[in-house]
């Protein structure tokens, strides 16, 4: 799959969620895996973060891929200055995604070059019943 395919696929998962979202609590594990993994990603440890995705994040896009693909974005909008969370969906139900434990997370993100931006990291509950990041968008 291409990398700008990747991207679209993900965007639509993203921004199609509110529509298949059910009224349950958010799991808080989620949302520290959530942000354990933006702490990677901040600290620029870019493999690391791949490591630690879930598996159907790693089947679409290669190590390498996610390296050059996230350096592409976050380097040129600079350091992260603050985030705030928004919000947050527990979902089962993701075009283009399997069915399974989900929750849509959003913050809002000021980067050095780019303030008021929402960033949106989705954690699915893998096989093991560990949360894992499946997506990433910034917008």
């Amino acid at each position: 799959m291409k990398l700008t395919t990747f991207a679209c696929h993900l965007l639509a998962i993203l921004t199609t969620a509110t529509l298949v979202c059910r009224a349950e609590e958010p799991e808080p594990a989620a949302m520290k895996a959530a942000e354990s993994w933006l702490a990677l990603v901040d600290a620029e440890k870019y493999s690391e973060s791949w490591e630690e995705a879930a598996p159907f994040f790693k089947e679409k896009v290669s190590k390498e891929q996610w390296s050059k693909m996230i350096s592409s974005v976050r380097g040129p909008i600079g350091t992260v200055e603050s985030r705030v969370l928004l919000g947050a969906q527990f979902m089962t139900s993701l075009p283009g995604a399997p069915d399974g434990k989900y929750v849509v997370i959003q913050f809002k993100t000021n980067f050095a070059k780019k303030p008021d931006s929402i960033e949106t990291v989705t954690p699915m509950m893998d096989e093991t019943g560990d949360w894992r990041v499946s997506g990433y968008f910034i917008k």
